[in-house]
């Protein structure tokens, strides 16, 4: 056989303008979180799109209202008959202890409490004494490690487990596959924002972190069209939702080598880069 360096020069050659085709293809400068800004600038996502040279664009898709203690009466929860309350949310603390001193209902100081982060287990301080307190979090600040901490407890516990008035809940559907005692107490309300301001710019990529964030983006523009987008969405929900909705899903959190979403986006540009 004849070796013909010529041939394999083109050959190679063919392979990198592939590989640099794809890199241009898949190159993200731009991504849209659809959540608040946050608060410090020490946040991880600030580390993530410095060292990538990325732009990032803060903006929640839905907002979360409380409902008055009138309308949660009509739900007939006696707080005081439960010993546990689980927590997905700072935004589920917030309301139900609004709700308690709305109604002046007292919580036991034997009340439990299942956080889905240690973030949220520490915003507890701000309404209870945390160190006298029983207060329990997810080891790595997923939904799956929140369960296993639950599921040491699920048969001596009653639990209260706030939500949306109009979400799917993955713990719920754990608790009564487990046949957990438990009921859902509604606190809140999702309700969609104005995304016309920020959906005038086109994004490299949109991160969803909830069904409802999906919903908005429809509600908005029903004739969206994913075309060369790329898609992030975090928690089981929240995927299905993106799926359901005829998108392609290209980034997911948590995983197992990735529990956060910014540990997610961290592997994918990396990824992309190669």
């Amino acid at each position: 056989m004849i070796n013909n360096p010529l041939g394999s020069d083109m050959a190679k050659a063919v392979r990198t303008e592939s590989k640099q085709a794809i890199k241009k293809e898949f190159k993200v400068n731009t991504i849209l979180i659809t959540q608040p800004r946050p608060d410090t600038e020490k946040s991880p996502y600030f580390d993530l799109a410095k060292k990538h040279d990325i732009r990032l664009e803060f903006h929640p898709f839905i907002r979360v209202e409380g409902i008055s203690g009138k309308e949660f009466r009509k739900q007939r929860i006696d707080i005081t008959e439960h010993t546990a309350i689980i927590f997905t949310s700072r935004n589920a603390v917030d309301h139900f202890f609004r709700i308690c001193e709305e109604l002046k209902v007292k919580v036991s100081q034997d009340m439990k409490y299942f956080c889905i982060t240690e973030a949220v287990a520490l915003y507890l301080q701000k309404f209870i004494l945390y160190r006298k307190r029983k207060v329990f979090f997810s080891p790595d600040g997923t939904t799956d490690g929140l369960l296993e901490v639950i599921g040491k407890h699920k048969n001596n516990e009653k639990f209260i487990l706030p939500t949306a008035d109009n979400g799917k809940n993955d713990i719920g559907q754990y608790l009564v596959r487990n046949k957990a005692n438990f009921v859902e107490a509604t606190l809140y309300r999702t309700v969609s924002n104005d995304i016309a301001p920020v959906m005038k710019d086109g994004y490299d990529m949109i991160v969803f972190f909830s069904p409802f964030s999906v919903q908005t983006l429809f509600d908005h523009n029903p004739t969206f069209k994913q075309n060369g987008t790329l898609i992030g969405a975090f928690g089981p929900t929240t995927s299905k939702a993106v799926e359901d909705a005829g998108l392609r899903l290209d980034v997911k959190a948590p995983a197992p080598n990735a529990p956060s979403m910014v540990s997610a986006l961290e592997m994918y540009l990396t990824e992309i880069k190669k």
